[in-house]
């Protein structure tokens, strides 16, 4: 008979030993029930004359585990605020041993009052809704409605312990009451992976309601399909027992799970050390993946717990779910579509990975464990002796074939550019900084968002990148150095100064800085430029015309009228642009280079990588000037040559005026009008109070004596006139 036709409760079906329908009930009385001959064994029947042993879950054996003595949890649980336990945090330090959370706070978990009782689950659930009841002292499963086992709860006299673990209620109105923790929720693949057109029904594994009465033992299990799982006490005390996913202590828990005795047998005996863990109520537990445990509710207890999928720890996830299947456990204890989610999670990782590599990154190295053994298990579900038995779960918008292949050649690249960095590591250490370093100085602050996994990692630096920090190291020195020496009086001061716009700079400022190109976010904003026809400082010609009129030029010695010091310029010949490229990395590489410590100070975090992926962002916006500014170097050349001819070289009492060459400039202007050339930008300053020194055509010798100029000659003069310069903001 259905139990519900009779009146029966199927967990007191068993317990009948000769039924009497309700008509034989009136002659014959009620049903004949078993009768009881020991407290040790799942068959209460079975006549106890003390030759068999104790089974898990009796009331003998739960007397028993009360009594034994284990070590402390606290030699391996993680104790931290709600506020600390972070994506982040976990991400580095990894997610391998169990956390408690004493207090509500910073997890972002909400919950009903602690005075939310199991009427109330009754009310918000519906008392209809049909459940899985653990019968503890047998450990076996059974059906009833929330009803029934509420007034089971309430009453006092309770001739069974009956637990209920698994009351998912993510579809009942009770799920407006309850918010899993936030790292919950940003770790599980089911929030972020599961696609909402998918034709496999959503899996509803992360809320669930546990209410056990006093001596509720569960038996040592690892969660399905190798979850992570949280645990939080509302009211009541529970006490978990746990053991380290160790591979010795997996292979005992997968042969005493196969044995026909395994209810004989404590594990925790069979393994080196079994920790006790006691949540008590408002406290919170994570466990992590692949964890053995058992539990027992040493109170009358209610608790919300849930499970999650995450990419911390893809290769545990996937060896539990293996030996679940090895173990032949029934689809109701199996995580539902457990291998649908992992072609969406592969399918997006591919993505991941492949954005990491676009933007310069390397992939953090538990990504990459985890996608390799990802493709492993998709590998091996599409043999063609096995294929037939995984393709149910293979969605219909991803094609297995090419999502392998894809996968298989993202994972090749990123292992070999693994192997070129260690190769490099002690040489570039001038960007060598890792995230773990500015963990607790500096926020994380990812430059795209597009997916929740970020890192920091080496890049090396391109020509682009070395030029700019030798823009930036003249720029310096131009801010901290004075132009001149005023000889005279104190009113000849540097007009021309560098200064980023900024809401902190007032108007008056700006405005008394005579700049004459003025740029915000890559956009000019006031343009007094004067045309500028020196072309071999801006186009790649440049290193053939020096090649060609290299014999032609003399050595020049600049006397600034205005400034009162020499400046003797020793025309080296002219190394290619590459060369110079090549020097400063050689400085970079060896540490030495004074360019390694320029910091930005309005960069986020300091951190070395992002100042080398905003050159990379000027590199783009400098590309597309270039090809303008060769055209117009086309049309100023004919005027170049007319000027070339007609200058004659001064000698060395000789002193120019300022007419003679009304565009000519400082040595040390003109190396930063050079550098800003090659970055793609126009730029010729006048500064009001400076004499020009040197006629048009010496400019690349000029350009040649900044690249050489001694560092000791701008430390030395920096002192001295120290008190003359103001800083400004960058």
């Amino acid at each position: 008979y259905y139990s519900s036709c009779v009146g029966v409760e199927e967990h007191h079906a068993v317990d009948i030993d000769l039924y009497h329908c309700p008509n034989c009930a009136i002659l014959h009385g009620p049903s004949l029930m078993k009768k009881r001959r020991n407290w040790h064994r799942h068959d209460y029947t079975e006549l106890d004359d003390g030759s068999k042993p104790v089974q898990a879950g009796t009331r003998t054996f739960v007397k028993q585990l009360r009594a034994r003595s284990f070590p402390s949890a606290d030699e391996v649980i993680l104790k931290m605020h709600g506020s600390q336990l972070t994506q982040r945090y976990l991400e580095k330090h990894g997610f391998d041993v169990p956390i408690m959370v004493p207090k509500l706070d910073g997890l972002g978990l909400r919950l009903p009052p602690p005075t939310f009782s199991v009427l109330d689950v009754e009310r918000y659930v519906g008392g209809d809704k049909v459940i899985d009841v653990i019968d503890v002292a047998r450990q076996a499963d059974s059906k009833m409605k929330l009803h029934n086992y509420i007034k089971y709860f309430t009453n006092p006299d309770r001739p069974k312990v009956l637990n209920v673990i698994s009351l998912e209620f993510s579809d009942t109105k009770m799920s407006e009451l309850v918010e899993v923790p936030d790292i919950a929720r940003k770790l599980s693949w089911v929030e972020n992976y599961w696609p909402d057109d998918s034709v496999f029904p959503k899996p509803f594994v992360q809320k669930y309601c546990l209410m056990g009465v006093q001596d509720s033992y569960t038996d040592f299990h690892i969660d399905f399909g190798g979850t992570s799982v949280w645990y939080h006490v509302l009211w009541g005390e529970k006490i978990f027992y746990l053991i380290k996913p160790t591979d010795e202590n997996l292979a005992l828990y997968e042969s005493w799970s196969s044995s026909v005795t395994q209810s004989e047998v404590y594990f925790g005996d069979k393994v080196d050390k079994c920790y006790k863990c006691v949540v008590k109520q408002g406290h919170t537990l994570f466990v992590p993946t692949g964890w053995i445990h058992a539990v027992l509710t040493s109170q009358d207890c209610m608790a919300f717990g849930g499970n999650f999928l995450h990419n911390l720890n893809i290769g545990m996830q996937l060896r539990c779910y293996e030996m679940e299947k090895r173990l032949k456990t029934p689809d109701l204890f199996k995580f539902p579509f457990f291998e649908a989610i992992c072609w969406f999670v592969a399918k997006n990782l591919l993505e991941t990975l492949k954005e990491l590599r676009e933007d310069g990154f390397q992939p953090p190295s538990y990504l990459v464990q985890g996608v390799k053994a990802l493709l492993t298990a998709l590998k091996l579900w599409m043999k063609k002796e096995l294929v037939t038995e995984h393709a149910f779960e293979i969605p219909d918008n991803i094609r297995p074939g090419h999502l392998i292949k894809e996968l298989s050649k993202v994972i090749r690249s990123v292992e070999e550019e693994n192997s070129k960095l260690v190769k490099t590591q002690g040489i570039l250490g001038v960007c060598s900084t890792s995230r773990s370093s500015h963990e607790t100085t500096s926020p994380h602050h990812s430059r795209r968002r597009v997916r929740k996994l970020r890192d920091h990692a080496t890049k090396t630096p391109s020509n682009l990148d070395i030029l700019e920090l030798h823009t930036r190291e003249v720029l310096k020195r131009l801010e901290m150095s004075p132009w001149e020496e005023a000889s005279d009086t104190t009113s000849s001061k540097l007009n021309g100064r560098f200064n980023k716009p900024s809401s902190t700079v007032p108007d008056w400022r700006t405005k008394d800085n005579d700049l004459r190109l003025l740029l915000s976010n890559g956009r000019i904003i006031r343009d007094e430029r004067r045309p500028f026809t020196d072309r071999s400082l801006y186009t790649a010609d440049s290193e053939d015309e020096d090649d060609r009129t290299r014999s032609k030029k003399t050595t020049v010695k600049v006397e600034d009228q205005s400034s009162g010091f020499e400046g003797e310029g020793n025309a080296d010949a002219q190394k290619p642009l590459n060369m110079f490229f090549e020097s400063v990395k050689s400085e970079l590489r060896n540490g030495s280079s004074e360019y390694s410590d320029i910091s930005d100070s309005e960069e986020s975090e300091p951190d070395c990588t992002t100042q080398q992926k905003d050159s990379s962002t000027e590199e783009l916006e400098s590309s597309g000037d270039e090809e303008k500014v060769t055209s117009n170097f086309k049309e100023e050349s004919k005027v170049t040559r007319d000027l070339s001819q007609n200058t004659h070289k001064p000698s060395r009492s000789e002193t120019p005026s300022k007419k003679e060459c009304p565009t000519s400039t400082s040595t040390e202007e003109e190396a930063i009008q050079g550098m800003l050339s090659m970055a793609g930008l126009h730029y010729t300053t006048g500064l009001p109070g400076h004499t020009q020194s040197t006629d048009c055509t010496d400019k690349r010798t000029s350009l040649q004596e900044h690249r050489s100029y001694p560092r000791s000659r701008h430390k030395d003069r920096q002192p001295s006139q120290s008190h003359k310069t103001v800083e400004c903001g960058r």
